[in-house]
Order: structure tokens, then sequence, then C-alpha cells
């Protein structure tokens, strides 16, 4: 929770789990607006900014599981930039050494983080 009431924004690259999120992405975003133990009003989300990655084994390469985090995280105050990325056969795209072997994909995963980065620097 500390982290995100202490950023400008976040970038959440997560799987797809039956067209939807996992339940751990889901338990976490939840967890993180709990009210604080300390009793800090500070919200971990309002005013945030977000971008998205998924990644899947299927052919949409988890877009619709991206549909529910921006669904989530709008609803709880975060501005989630519209661009992002979805990497589909996402269990044949990396090199044995885990970096993504289509340069097409390499680069809109940098797209989407410089496009987040810019963002908060403009903002911040």
């Amino acid at each position: 929770r500390g982290l995100f009431v202490e950023h400008a924004g976040f970038l959440i690259a997560a799987p797809e789990y039956n067209s939807s999120i996992t339940p751990l992405l889901k338990n976490v975003i939840d967890w993180v607006s709990r009210p604080a133990a300390n009793g800090s009003q500070k919200s971990p989300y309002v005013g945030k900014l977000a971008s998205l990655l998924a990644a899947s084994p299927g052919a949409l390469g988890g877009l619709r599981g991206l549909n529910s985090v921006r669904s989530i995280l709008t609803n709880l105050g975060v501005t989630v930039l519209p661009q992002q990325f979805a990497l589909s056969r996402a269990n044949s795209a990396f090199t044995q050494e885990g970096k993504l072997a289509d340069e097409s994909a390499a680069k809109a995963v940098h797209g989407v983080v410089s496009d987040l980065s810019a963002w908060i620097k403009r903002l911040g």
C-alpha cells in the first residue's frame, strides 16, 4: 500500500486468467484499497496514472483481462492511459534469455512504458 501511495503512477503487467484478471491481482488491488493501519486517509489510487500490459498464450494476448483491470482501476479513481499492449502467444514469445523475440512487440512494450513515464513527468 505504501508503494502505491508514494508513487504518481504504476504499470500493471498481467496474465489473462479465464478471460479476466488473476485472483492474485484482484486481491492486491482490493487489499491496497483498504484503509491504512495508521489511520492515514491518503488514497493509494485517486489521482494516479496507470498503464496496462497483458500476456496470454491465446491469440488475443490478454485483451479481455485488460478490460477488467481498466474498469476496476477507473472505479478507484485511477486515470488509466489509453495506450496498452497485449502479448499474444506469450508461451512462445520469449528467447532463452527472457527477451521478447519479436522486435515490434518489444517496441510496443517500450512505448507503453515511455508514455506512462512522460505523462508522470508532465503532471509531476
